[in-house]
């Protein structure tokens, strides 16, 4: 008696793409299967892949730091009012961002597509150093009481390891992304997303120096259970409101924010690429600052001094000017116009002795971004490990 053999279990097609944007986001369930059926199987790092299937990948990335950038702004101003609370909303609108991240790296981990190996592994060591940070931070917390300072161990190993994805989300993209206006436009909303970590700590002065000065007012921002809670611990409002010294800011906000900038001008190649992320930055702040404040929130000084200095990178880099004059050049600029903004008390208290310090770190700093940008190492990083073939329906 012979048994015939079961039928083979074939695999349901797949069905056609979304036409537009705009169609995707109106029917999230076919989006999704859409992107289950064509791309959820196993691949290699460089597999290839269409640029409109690449559009829609790192369009996700975007969509997933917008949320957590949106997050931790309204969470700045969250605990200069409030107690803190692990399930505040602005905790939970972050957390949804990093939930989105992380399904991203589990996809380019077990498919392969649009990530080479080194901007796999960032990635993954990125997404891995923010979720160790996520317990320490909240046993920090339990341990220490309150703390809203966000130049603790726990915050800092936050902020690294959202900036070691991002440098992983901006490799794959400029490696496998085709040239053109999309390739740009996408490129600086990652650098966006770069900058805004870099100098997320300094928001913590932009907010505390108004608080601290409404508090000395009797116009305090904070609520009474805050403030008795920072006494009960031994704090006193300008402890925690301005929790480090004044050469801080204009330091961090040279030598990591304009940093970064020097960084994603070379990279993008446009020529107002740090102007236009930090004026791009700003506007976001400015922004926020309305909603937050209509909400009855705390309100913050902003740093339009960012915006002399992105300037000048755009100038220096533009016509080649040596990074060890470069460093010089900006640092003198942004503390010029800065002294102007906090004449008027629109910046956190600057040490205006840091100048000098700060200039030279930021010289030494860009003349060994200028060598990096002429060695063979970086040569050899700007490469593909698996170069991927692009599919014939790639834009």
């Amino acid at each position: 008696m012979s048994t015939s053999a079961p039928p083979a279990r074939t695999r349901p097609a797949t069905p056609s793409a979304p036409g537009s944007l705009w169609r995707g986001i109106t029917h999230p369930i076919a989006l999704v299967k859409w992107f289950w059926l064509a791309y959820m199987t196993p691949g290699r790092p460089g597999r290839a892949t269409a640029q409109t299937e690449l559009n829609w990948i790192y369009l996700a990335w975007l969509g997933a730091f917008l949320l957590k950038m949106l997050g931790s702004s309204w969470d700045v101003s969250w605990h200069f009012r409030w107690l803190r609370d692990d399930l505040a909303p602005p905790h939970l609108l972050n957390s949804a961002g990093t939930a989105i991240v992380i399904g991203l790296v589990v996809f380019h981990s077990y498919t392969g597509y649009g990530v080479d190996k080194k901007a796999l592994r960032l990635m993954q060591w990125g997404i891995g150093a923010f979720l160790i940070a996520v317990p320490i931070d909240i046993l920090n917390h339990r341990i220490n009481g309150l703390d809203i300072t966000s130049w603790s161990p726990s915050h800092a190993l936050l902020y690294l390891g959202t900036a070691i994805m991002l440098a992983g989300a901006i490799r794959g993209w400029w490696l496998y992304a085709a040239p053109g206006r999309v390739r740009d436009l996408v490129a600086l909303g990652l650098w966006l997303f770069f900058v805004e970590n870099a100098l997320f700590p300094n928001q913590h002065q932009e907010y505390g120096v108004l608080s601290l000065r409404a508090y000395n007012a009797g116009q305090t921002t904070a609520e009474p259970q805050l403030l008795d809670f920072a006494a009960a611990q031994g704090q006193s409002p300008a402890m925690f409101m301005l929790p480090v010294p004044s050469w801080v800011h204009p330091t961090w906000l040279i030598c990591a924010g304009l940093l970064s900038l020097v960084v994603a001008r070379k990279m993008v190649r446009l020529r107002w690429t740090a102007t236009t992320i930090v004026a791009v930055y700003l506007a976001y702040r400015a922004v926020m600052w309305l909603i937050l404040v209509g909400m009855g929130f705390p309100p913050s000084v902003l740093p339009f001094v960012l915006l002399a200095g992105a300037v000048v990178v755009d100038l220096c880099v533009t016509y080649r000017v040596p990074g060890w004059l470069a460093g010089l050049l900006t640092t003198g600029v942004v503390y010029g116009v800065g002294f102007a903004q906090e004449s008027v008390g629109l910046l956190p208290p600057w040490n205006w002795w840091s100048a000098l310090p700060a200039a030279v770190g930021f010289a030494l700093l860009w003349a060994a971004v200028d060598l990096l940008e002429r060695s063979a190492w970086l040569a050899h990083w700007r490469t593909a490990d698996e170069p991927a073939s692009v599919s014939p329906t790639a834009a």
